[in-house]
């Protein structure tokens, strides 16, 4: 038997590394991508990456035990990121779309003939 590993026993590390990766992934996707829509999607890993991260801290801040002394602060920021990212989505969807009655493309390079 391995002494001093605990099997099954998930800490912040392991929250903090999954939402790293996801950052990086979503990063990674909005530097790759020229369509708008993998653009879109890729902010919203980067989005997820921090409701990962208000959750799992606040899980960890304060033990995450029922009763009196029971805090929601990180879902309740996380619930705002959602809220946040819906509102952002369905903006995005609607420029898009405009973008691509103009254009007939959702090719972000096209963006710079735009005019106000």
């Amino acid at each position: 038997m391995l002494a001093g590993i605990q099997f099954g026993i998930i800490g912040l590390q392991h929250y903090l590394v999954l939402a790293a990766l996801l950052f990086v992934c979503g990063l990674a996707t909005i530097l790759v991508k020229r369509n708008a829509i993998g653009i879109l999607m890729g902010v919203e890993l980067v989005l997820n990456a921090a409701n990962v991260n208000l959750v799992a801290f606040n899980r960890f801040a304060h033990g995450g035990g029922a009763g009196p002394a029971l805090k929601l602060d990180g879902q309740v920021f996380a619930i705002f990121v959602i809220v946040l990212a819906a509102a952002e989505a369905a903006v995005a969807l609607a420029i898009f779309l405009n973008f691509y009655n103009n254009f007939s493309t959702i090719d972000v390079e096209r963006a710079q003939n735009l005019r106000g």
